[in-house]
């Protein structure tokens, strides 16, 4: 087989194959990436937004991404699934590989790449439609047959289904805004994808229901791999099993399991970051 060949059998396996589950064990598949960057670049205009990040982020784990207010994490965080790419001003330089294949590969279908990796935002977004109709959503979207059995997977595996079974036809915006973010989870795993990522998805919520979302995570973790940005280091400590940390022009300083990076970061600038010393 050919380069060309073996380029194109690794781009239609992205876009075709369907979603291969990893391994139960978290302390087994931190051994194994899912995602790779390599050198990764990303500029807005002339501005660079992340120098030369290069990450293995384990399967069926938590990794958090720490850092003050533009470091590059959330932009990090939209490369994974190419969100990038919806910013005319956006270039991203270097690679990132999924299950082995770069999804910048020009073969790559954004929208197949999404079914993949789902994205939950920081404000909750549900559409003014009905319970229902949001989780089917995200189904539709890609592509996916929308049955009542997929609606109430979703709905259970977002904890949500004991709260709402009794009214999928009320309007998602009637929620509270804890079980508007939890409706949001659902649609983006409701297509059933190997990685969830997460920007902020608590800061705007009340403790009460910030807690209910790290829970959530906790559970998800045993099918899906999540990343999430969060501005709360207690948080991070909290829900995560590895942790990157991000400083000002982009730059990754230390990426390792969390309990090093909160107890014996090897960089003096994690440790003053960490203990309040700026950022």
């Amino acid at each position: 087989m050919s380069q060309n060949d073996t380029a194109e059998a690794q781009t239609e396996s992205l876009i075709e194959t369907d979603v291969q589950t990893g391994t139960d064990s978290r302390t087994t598949a931190a051994t194994e990436p899912i995602v790779t960057t390599e050198a990764l670049d990303v500029y807005y205009g002339e501005d660079q937004a992340i120098d030369d990040v290069s990450m293995e982020i384990p399967a069926n784990q938590v990794t958090a991404l720490i850092g003050p207010s533009g470091c590059g994490k959330s932009t990090f965080l939209r490369c994974l699934n190419r969100m990038n790419d919806l910013i005319d001003i956006a270039r991203i330089e270097g690679t990132v590989t999924l299950d082995g294949t770069n999804i910048y590969h020009e073969q790559v279908d954004p929208v197949a790449l999404r079914r993949k990796v789902g994205m939950v935002f920081q404000e909750p977004n549900p559409f003014p439609k009905s319970i229902y109709d949001n989780v089917a959503y995200g189904l539709k979207i890609q592509d996916k047959e929308v049955t009542d059995e997929r609606i109430e997977d979703a709905l259970r595996s977002a904890a949500l289904w004991d709260e709402v079974k009794d009214q999928l036809d009320q309007s998602g915006l009637e929620l509270s805004g804890g079980q508007q973010q939890r409706l949001c989870i659902a649609r983006a795993i409701a297509p059933d994808p190997e990685i969830i990522l997460m920007d902020e998805p608590t800061s705007a919520l009340d403790p009460i229901a910030a807690s209910k979302i790290e829970d959530l995570i906790d559970e998800l973790v045993e099918e899906y791999t999540v990343v999430i940005v969060t501005h709360n280091m207690q948080q991070a400590a909290r829900i995560s099993d590895q942790t990157a940390v991000f400083l000002t022009g982009g730059e990754l300083v230390e990426f390792d399991d969390t309990t090093t990076i909160f107890e014996n970061p090897a960089d003096d600038r994690v440790e003053d970051y960490i203990t309040g010393k700026f950022g």
